[in-house]
C-alpha cells in the first residue's frame, strides 16, 4: 500500500470528485478562498459533530456556545490583537508581490532580493492582521468593528454568563466551532492556511494552582483525539513553543503536529493561557469577572488551558492520512481509508444488473438505510468499477444485490479496506454495521 500522497494528486482528487473547489473559479478563482463540494461538506460536518459529541456530550462539565462574528471593537484591545496582531512584510518593488518577512531566506532579506524575481525588497513593515469593516450606514471611526481573528475571545466575555445558566463550577469548559479571519499572506498548500477558515475551541477555566495538571490532561485528550479519528501515530508529534516563541497570552504551549506532505505543520495548539484574557477584559470593561467558590469562600480570576483546533486544517489533516494507492488485479486502486464515523458516505448500494427486479429490490434496502446511515446508489456499469469510485471517495462499505438475494435474502457486504466480501441477512445489515463501525482499526 503506497500511502504517499502530493498535494497534486489530493488537488485533483478533491475536485474531480466534489470535495473542494477553486471559490469563483469561474471568474478566474480567488487566492486562499475554497469551496466545499457535496462530499466536502459532508466530511466538513462529519469532522465538526464528531469534535462536538467527544468535548461536549461525553463531558457533563463542558457546554457550548457559538458568538457572533462581529463583536465590540474593545474586545480586541483587551485581547492585545489590535496591539499585537501583527505579521512583519515586504513588498516587491518590481512584480508587487507580498511575502511575510519571517518566511523568506535569510540571504534574500539581507540582501533585500526579492525570491521570485529577484527585484528589490521594501523594509519589513508590521501589517495587522484583522480585517477591518464598519457596521452602521457612515463610515468614520466609531462605525469601526473587526472580523474575529479568533473564536475564543466570545468564549471569554461570556463566560460568566455561561457559568451561571448552565450552573457549572470550576473547573468547567466552554465549546465553540466557528468562522474566524484573518488578513494574512497565505502559502499555497490548499486549504492548510487560508483567510477565511473555522476554528473547534475549547476554553478550560481551572484554578490557578491547577493549571500544570489540567495542562497534561488536556494535552494527552487532544492526542487520543486524532487517533480515535483513525489519525496514524506515527504522523502525529507534540512540539513545545520555546520561551522566545510563547505568545503574548501564554505561560505554557504545545502544538500537536501533523506530517503533511509539504512537511511537520501544526494542527491543533493547546495552550496554558493564565489568567490573562479575564483580567484584561476586567480591565478594559469594568466589570468583575472573578470566580467565588461557594464551598470556600475563595474568590479568583480563573486560569485558562485552551485547545485550538483548525476544522478546515482538520479536514485537511483527514484527505491527507486517507490516500493511498494501490495496484490491484493490474489495475491501480486509489483508495481514501477515512474511518467510518467521518466519512461522506457509509455504505454504497448496488443491483448487481438492473433487471430481473434485482433493481427494485436494491432501492427497497438503500430507502430503509438511508434512515440511519449514508447511503449512495448507483446502478450503472460494472460492479468493480463501482467498487472502485466508492474506494476513491473513501465509502468503508459496499452492498451488492444478486441473484441469490432473492432466494435467500441475503446480500454481500464489502469492506473497503480489505475489499473482504461476506453474506449477510438483509434483516441483519444494520446490526452488522454498527458493529464494524464501532470495532473499527485502521490497518495498513
Amino acid at each position: 500500500m503506497d500511502s504517499v500522497v502530493s498535494m497534486d494528486k489530493l488537488i485533483s482528487l478533491c475536485k474531480r470528485r466534489g470535495f473542494i473547489f477553486q471559490s469563483s473559479e469561474i471568474y478566474g478563482g480567488l487566492a486562499s478562498a475554497w469551496d466545499y463540494g457535496p462530499l466536502g461538506i459532508e466530511l466538513k460536518n462529519r469532522i465538526h459533530s464528531y469534535w462536538w459529541k467527544t468535548m461536549t456530550q461525553l463531558h457533563d462539565n463542558i457546554v457550548g456556545i457559538d458568538a457572533a462574528i462581529m463583536m465590540h471593537p474593545r474586545v480586541w484591545e483587551a485581547s492585545g490583537h489590535v496591539e499585537n496582531f501583527t505579521d512583519p512584510l515586504v513588498d516587491c518593488k518590481e512584480c508587487k508581490l507580498r511575502f511575510r518577512a519571517d518566511m523568506i531566506d535569510e540571504k534574500n532579506m539581507k540582501e533585500h532580493t526579492c525570491p521570485e524575481c529577484g527585484g528589490e525588497l521594501t523594509d519589513p513593515r508590521n501589517f495587522n492582521l484583522m480585517f477591518k469593516t464598519h457596521l452602521g450606514p457612515v463610515e468614520d471611526a466609531g462605525s469601526v468593528v473587526y472580523l474575529r481573528p479568533e473564536t475564543a475571545q466570545g468564549i471569554y466575555v461570556n463566560y460568566k454568563n455561561v457559568m451561571q445558566t448552565s450552573r457549572q463550577k470550576i473547573p468547567f469548559g466552554i465549546a465553540q466551532v466557528g468562522k474566524a479571519f484573518r488578513n494574512e499572506i497565505t502559502t499555497k498548500n490548499f486549504i492548510f492556511r487560508t483567510c477565511e477558515f473555522e476554528q473547534m475551541e475549547m476554553q478550560y477555566f481551572i484554578h490557578p494552582q491547577e493549571d500544570d495538571k489540567w495542562f497534561e490532561h488536556w494535552k494527552e485528550k487532544r492526542l487520543k483525539y486524532y487517533l480515535a479519528l483513525g489519525i496514524r501515530e506515527n504522523k502525529l508529534r507534540f512540539k513545545e513553543h520555546g520561551p522566545g516563541e510563547l505568545a503574548h497570552y501564554a505561560k505554557k504551549a504545545f502544538d500537536i503536529e501533523y506530517e503533511f506532505p509539504f512537511g511537520w505543520k501544526e494542527i491543533e495548539g493547546i495552550h496554558n493561557r493564565t489568567d490573562y484574557d479575564l483580567r484584561r477584559h476586567m480591565e478594559y470593561s469594568g466589570k468583575d469577572l472573578k470566580y467565588l467558590d461557594d464551598v470556600t469562600k475563595e474568590r479568583y480570576i480563573p486560569y485558562i488551558i485552551e485547545t485550538s483546533a483548525g476544522l478546515t486544517r482538520s479536514v485537511l489533516v483527514v484527505l491527507s492520512d486517507a490516500y493511498g494507492e494501490e495496484e490491484v488485479e493490474g489495475e491501480n486502486r486509489t483508495v481514501l481509508r477515512f474511518h467510518p464515523l467521518i466519512a461522506p458516505i457509509t455504505i454504497g448500494v448496488f443491483p448487481l444488473v438492473k433487471k430481473d427486479g434485482l433493481a427494485e429490490y436494491a432501492k427497497e434496502i438503500e430507502e430503509s438505510l438511508r434512515a440511519e446511515f449514508a447511503v449512495f446508489y448507483d446502478q450503472g456499469g460494472a460492479i468493480g468499477r463501482r467498487y472502485r469510485r466508492q474506494d476513491e471517495i473513501g465509502t468503508p462499505f459496499c452492498i451488492t444485490i444478486d441473484y441469490q438475494t432473492k432466494d435467500d435474502n441475503t446480500v454481500t457486504l464489502r469492506f473497503r479496506d480489505s475489499m473482504e466480501q461476506v453474506r449477510v441477512k438483509v434483516d441483519d445489515l444494520v446490526s452488522r454495521i454498527r458493529q464494524e463501525i464501532k470495532e473499527y482499526r485502521r490497518k495498513e
